[in-house]
This record gives C-alpha cells, sequence and structure tokens, in this order.
C-alpha cells in the first residue's frame, strides 16, 4: 500500500502557487513591507483576521531581482480552502508594481500555533 501525505488530500493535490512575470531587468526594489501589506489584505474565511497577523506566514524572501518566495502554513490542515490559499496569497502579491515571480508554498513544519498569532490578532478574538 503505497504512503499517502497530506497534499494528496488537498484539492487538486496543490500546496503551492507560482507565477512569473519576467521583470528581472527593474531597478526598484521591492521592500518586505510592500509584500506584507499586500498578505494583510487576505482574511481567513473562517475566522475574522488576515493570514500575516495569524501568524500564517512564516518566511518570506525577495532576492535582488525581485523573485518573491513565500512559506505559509494553515491553522488546520483540514481546513476546506487549504487548496486555495497559496492561490489566494499569491494573487495578492501580484499586484505589486516590478514583481518578477511570486511561489507560494504551503509548508505543515513547524506546526501552527496560537504564539504565532500577533496582539492585534489575539485581541480581536479574544485570546490571551
Amino acid at each position: 500500500m503505497e504512503d499517502k501525505k497530506l497534499q494528496d488530500f488537498l484539492p487538486n493535490n496543490s500546496t503551492s502557487y507560482l507565477k512569473k512575470f519576467n521583470n528581472s531587468n527593474s531597478s526598484i526594489t521591492i521592500e518586505e513591507e510592500q509584500v506584507i501589506a499586500c498578505i494583510k489584505t487576505v482574511m481567513d474565511p473562517e475566522i475574522p483576521v488576515n493570514l500575516y497577523d495569524l501568524g500564517l506566514i512564516y518566511d518570506i524572501h525577495i532576492n535582488d531581482k525581485n523573485d518573491i518566495k513565500i512559506k505559509m502554513t494553515l491553522t488546520n490542515p483540514n481546513c476546506p480552502v487549504a487548496g486555495t490559499m497559496p492561490e489566494s496569497v499569491g494573487k495578492s502579491v501580484e499586484k505589486i508594481a516590478n514583481l518578477n515571480s511570486i511561489e507560494v508554498s504551503l509548508v505543515w513544519e513547524p506546526k501552527w500555533n496560537k504564539n504565532l498569532m500577533s496582539e492585534e490578532a489575539k485581541l480581536a478574538l479574544d485570546i490571551f
């Protein structure tokens, strides 16, 4: 019997989102704050807090060609929209000018916990 992985149970077996724009000749550098501002527009479908403040974004890497790689997780792997969340984050970042490429990967380690949430998110959800 073949071992199953978590991504085998996600819609379309989707654990990442990738889109290329070929703007590598830009002399303007994208700042991490720009990326964070875009991600903060993506709300969790079940909790009225954005994904960044929930602590679901583990890493944002921007190289000198404006290629952006984001590692994110979910509060729960059984989330009904798990397969669409990397795309939602990627599409929010696509609005940044001079972007060369965006790649969003869904990861499960380390496991998400409430301590990763911002103070604002904890206040919004009455978690102390």
